[in-house]
């Protein structure tokens, strides 16, 4: 009996599993409609937990500001923290203002400064990251956790083994980056030789907003705005 009632389990998670594809097709679908349509836009990453008072909360907002300026749109998580301060940026400046919301337990909800027409929920964080990837010219990396990691290393990733089109990944914050740069430098580079010199190329690492709109512009008098893949 204990048997029978494990296949019956496990078939039960099959036919989930295999049902949660029509949904996982939906939320692509959704997503590349949506996003097509926004033009060319940069993203904005940082902690969920940042307070209004925190500096990086308003240089987060400062940037979104110049980046609106420089022609392009902004786009975050779309909760609070560093996000927030992202889409406060954007919308103050008049520009677009894009959120890619997750649903969680804790922490997640979207702000007040996304653009009604331009406010997506996602349930599937890797649909989330596509998106992301695919449709910003640069990432902004503010101070972060857990997720602000892995959307950075996935990009690095993406860029590195040529899955996606290079774009600028800038680092805003040298007291919080310089220890884990200068571990990928001396670990991960000249001890181990896991990844190659050229690899740190696609890392900047910068403090204030006037370096990151150098870096956006330098960058794109070469390369064409375009999806990344």
């Amino acid at each position: 009996m204990i048997e029978e009632g494990h296949h019956k389990r496990w078939n039960e998670i099959k036919t989930n599993d295999s049902w949660a594809i029509f949904k996982i097709m939906g939320e692509f679908v959704s997503g590349f409609e949506k996003m097509s349509k926004i033009g060319p836009c940069v993203s904005i990453f940082g902690s969920a937990r940042t307070k209004s008072e925190n500096p990086y909360y308003k240089l987060a907002e400062n940037i979104a500001k110049r980046i609106v300026e420089a022609g392009y749109g902004v786009i975050t998580g779309g909760g609070p923290g560093i996000m927030e301060a992202g889409n406060k940026g954007a919308h103050l400046a008049g520009g677009t203002s894009v959120g890619l919301n997750i649903e969680l337990p804790f922490e997640q909800h979207d702000n007040p400064y996304i653009d009604s027409d331009k406010s997506l929920d996602f349930d599937y964080f890797f649909v989330r990251k596509v998106m992301f990837v695919k449709y910003s010219q640069g990432f902004v990396v503010m101070p972060g956790g857990f997720g602000t990691l892995d959307e950075l290393f996935e990009a690095i990733t993406l860029i590195q083994t040529h899955k996606i089109e290079k774009f600028p990944i800038i680092l805003v914050g040298t007291e919080f980056w310089k220890g884990l740069f200068d571990w990928i430098k001396t670990t991960i580079l000249d001890a181990f030789a896991n990844i190659s010199v050229k690899d740190l190329d696609l890392i900047h690492l910068v403090d204030t907003e006037d370096e990151v709109i150098a870096i956006l512009d330098n960058f794109y008098k070469e390369y064409n705005l375009s999806p990344n893949f």
